[in-house]
């Protein structure tokens, strides 16, 4: 697994996305160290009279933006203009999410908004996607899952808390499978045939959701579209 970038990489994303933001706008507040800085330079923005409302899509990103000032509603509530959220890998336009293990109601935000920005370090960066793909399940449903994934050519492992007996639990109340398939070579069918699984809540595949990914690095910033 690829070790994260540096926090002023990160940052230079963050704040360069934010900078996309407009007065009156619903933007979708993402998960995960990239995403937090965005959400802090929102923040500022909005103590420098800017009128924004967040959508936030984890406790975390919540929490976060209620600490910095950012205005909140639910999502059933707003349309939401730009999300702007990080990702654990990026290959052109497509995504894997859910180190944090929020991704569920991450694609949700992401894909409903107008705009989607990816915020990342050049570390997330391949030129396809292999990282281990974060599977969200109903706890009843862990082992017929995993039986499935290992059907589709994956290798899944249930995601364990640190700091905690146990495995991870999601917001939702779920469960989630790091599922190991390779080096992938058709992001959007193992999409759907993750999707097809019974017992899946949601996985980590974003394919072809970004409108613009911005990668950081200490010496600026890069926006490349998908």
């Amino acid at each position: 697994m690829k070790q994260g970038g540096s926090d002023a990489a990160k940052r230079a994303a963050g704040e360069a996305a934010a900078e996309a933001v407009e007065d009156g706008q619903v933007v979708g507040l993402g998960t995960g160290s990239t995403a937090a800085h965005a959400i802090r330079a929102v923040a500022r923005r909005v103590d420098a009279g800017l009128d924004v409302t967040g959508v936030a899509t984890s406790f975390q990103s919540r929490e976060l933006a209620r600490e910095a000032g950012v205005p909140l509603a639910d999502l059933d509530e707003v349309s939401v203009d730009v999300a702007i959220d990080g990702a654990d890998e990026v290959a052109g336009g497509d995504l894997v999410k859910g180190g944090g293990a929020a991704h569920a109601r991450e694609k949700v935000v992401d894909a409903s908004a107008d705009r989607f920005l990816v915020v990342a370090d050049p570390t997330k960066e391949a030129d396809r996607l292999s990282h281990p793909v974060p599977v969200e399940v109903l706890p009843a449903a862990r082992s017929t899952v995993a039986d499935a994934v290992g059907e589709l050519g994956g290798d899944p492992n249930l995601r364990r808390a640190e700091r905690k007996d146990g495995p991870v639990v999601t917001d939702n109340g779920n469960l989630v499978l790091d599922c190991d398939f390779g080096a992938i070579a058709d992001p959007a069918g193992l999409a759907a045939d993750l999707s097809a699984l019974p017992g899946v809540l949601e996985h980590g595949l974003f394919v072809g959701l970004a409108d613009a990914v911005y990668v950081g690095s200490e010496d600026g910033v890069t926006v490349r579209a998908p």
